[in-house]
């Protein structure tokens, strides 16, 4: 990638931030990439299991109903998007050297790098150095144009990869953290808000993720576990909430179909409408932040 064209529609350039000229171009990439993004949020968890990446796709899916909005899957050892979206086997491609993120749809674009193993098996066996290195390479070399929303996926816990996206970023809107109504899940939850603040990285609410089921037939949502444990815990950590997310044999049909936006695109269903709850809260909080 040649310096000439490296701040081509760049903000920043045309603000006068970024001139063009800072030694590292791998740097200077990074900050016009992310100054044609308005919103960058972090999806966290503080263990896995809690259906993070589930909740990550199905937000950039809602939000990307009247917005363009790309979605990173920064799960290294366990990227889940190309088989969501119905993409495994989709190649990437590249150009004028900048590497181009797969559509879903024309507003939806995402990154994984579950594009480049060779088969869905093949493990990521990296040491910290050089995970911290493709996940530079995602938010600097992938070509996201405009987009109102980054979406990040990011790794379970408050490890390297939260910490590197972060850094790396330098200013990120938020994050969303996920949880499930069980203590056990929320004091993990807790984790995460003071890894958040200790980075002074705003948090824009807390989902409660498998809150209640969803029946299949009639709609009614039904408590099967503990609910409501992550709404309390929010009020106890004085950050927002966002809003629960039942478990819907719909979603879990349509992830393992790779049908996943156009079942929340699709009107009706329990799960689509606790999304559409979910992007509401957000946006009004990303507002009232800016």
């Amino acid at each position: 990638m040649s310096e000439e064209n490296a701040c081509d529609g760049c903000p920043s350039a045309a603000s006068g931030e970024c001139d063009g000229a800072q030694a590292d171009p791998q740097e200077m990439a990074l900050k016009c990439a992310m100054a044609r993004i308005r919103h960058k949020v972090l999806v966290l968890s503080g263990k896995g299991g809690v259906g993070k990446s589930t909740v990550a796709a199905n937000l950039a899916a809602a939000l990307s109903k009247d917005e363009r909005v790309g979605l990173l899957d920064a799960d290294l050892h366990g990227p889940s998007v190309p088989r969501l979206f119905n993409l495994s086997g989709s190649q990437v491609l590249g150009s004028e050297g900048r590497i181009l993120p797969v559509p879903v749809t024309p507003l939806l674009h995402v990154m994984s790098i579950g594009f480049l193993l060779e088969a869905p098996e093949t493990p990521v066996i990296w040491r910290g150095p050089r995970k911290l290195a493709a996940l530079r390479q995602f938010l600097s070399e992938v070509d996201w144009d405009e987009r109102e929303y980054l979406i990040v996926d990011c790794p379970p816990g408050t490890g390297d990869e939260p910490l590197g996206v972060i850094q790396t970023i330098g200013e990120v809107s938020g994050a969303v953290i996920v949880t499930t109504p069980q203590e056990l899940a929320l004091e993990d939850v807790r984790k995460s808000v003071s890894f958040c603040r200790q980075l002074e990285t705003p948090v824009l609410g807390v989902v409660e993720n498998m809150s209640g089921f969803a029946c299949p037939n009639c709609g009614e949502v039904s408590p099967i576990f503990e609910q409501g444990g992550g709404e309390e815990m929010a009020q106890q950590m004085n950050v927002p909430f966002l809003g629960r997310i039942p478990i819907d044999p719909g979603v879990v049909r349509a992830c393992d179909r790779g049908e996943l936006t156009r079942y929340q695109q699709s009107a009706g269903s329990a799960s689509a409408r606790a999304f559409d709850e979910v992007r509401e809260a957000l946006k009004r909080n990303l507002s009232s932040a800016s």
